[in-house]
């Protein structure tokens, strides 16, 4: 299995860093592409995975400049695209259909082949224009998450909510992430 991962410029580059380790041990290969908000945040942020920790758990990376890269193009096969954290800016452009850089090219090649998108939005509140990006995103054939852990799993660390998220997310793509705990099902796989 190929997936396009893309990093947009919103907080929650831990999110993107779970859900690189997640696939790199699922054996998916993984083609990045790191907007320049991204890395910005990452700077601004200080703390947490940067760059380089993500880089290192991709299959390949691609820049963000780079519009002749494999995945700009629709003959370039992959099982679809995620795109963790999706700032407003990114989701804007998916839900207008703009291919400005890889990253929202990657997204627009995604839709126009019909493969799975999915965009997972990290920030609050929810003004209009964003709701409305949403909803067009969604009518495009994207997918929209929020970064909202459950609780039933009784989480006990910061690890434990990106793990739920990272499960919720990587399910769009049929990947089953080990130790994700299933509303009403035991920690061995059984119903409760």
């Amino acid at each position: 299995m190929r997936l396009v991962v893309g990093v947009s410029g919103g907080s929650g580059i831990p999110y993107a860093y779970a859900a690189l380790r997640a696939l790199r041990d699922l054996g998916v290969e993984t083609h990045l592409i790191v907007s320049s908000g991204a890395k910005r945040v990452m700077s601004a942020e200080g703390t947490g995975p940067q760059l380089a920790d993500l880089s290192a758990l991709a299959s390949h990376v691609h820049e963000d400049r780079d519009l002749a890269a494999s995945v700009a193009s629709g003959s370039y096969r992959t099982a679809g695209m995620l795109i963790m954290p999706c700032s407003a800016g990114t989701l804007a452009k998916v839900a207008h259909g703009m291919a400005d850089n890889l990253l929202s090219r990657a997204a627009h090649v995604t839709l126009k082949e019909r493969r799975p998108l999915v965009l997972v939005v990290r920030e609050d509140p929810l003004p209009r224009p964003m709701l409305l990006n949403m909803l067009a995103s969604h009518d495009a054939g994207a997918t929209v998450m929020t970064a909202s852990p459950g609780f039933y799993h009784r989480p006990d660390t910061v690890e434990d909510l990106l793990h739920f998220v990272t499960a919720r997310v990587l399910d769009q793509f049929g990947l089953d992430v080990p130790g994700f705990q299933r509303w009403k099902e035991d920690p061995a796989g059984g119903v409760m």
